[in-house]
């Protein structure tokens, strides 16, 4: 495995999988697994992003630096599998740009 693949260890990660994965799921059994997923999925992809101070805010107990992500994100999903990930990742970074990429085969 490269140093850029990850294998997901987490205990939930591992639980949905194994329900996604049973011949016996129903579609939309299916599509709710496949967001939960890309929550947990998203959520541990995005633990090393860098972050930038913003300005100064106001809490109820006391100012603070706001931040927010350093870097332009972007979604590229790979194939059919991968749509169903993105409105996952878009809740967890709703400014994220979604490309597509058209790649065809010659027989």
């Amino acid at each position: 495995m490269s140093e850029s693949q990850q294998l997901q260890q987490h205990p939930l990660i591992a639980h949905k999988l194994s329900l996604l994965r049973n011949a016996c799921v129903k579609p939309k059994q299916f599509r709710e697994l496949v967001t939960e997923l890309g929550i947990l999925i998203g959520y541990q992809a995005t633990a090393n992003m860098d972050l930038i101070e913003t300005k100064q805010l106001e809490s109820p107990v006391a100012s603070f630096t706001g931040v927010k992500i350093k870097d332009t994100v972007a979604i590229f999903p790979i194939m059919r599998a991968g749509l169903g990930l993105v409105e996952p990742l878009l809740t967890l970074i709703p400014s994220a740009r979604v490309h597509h990429l058209g790649l065809y085969r010659e027989h």
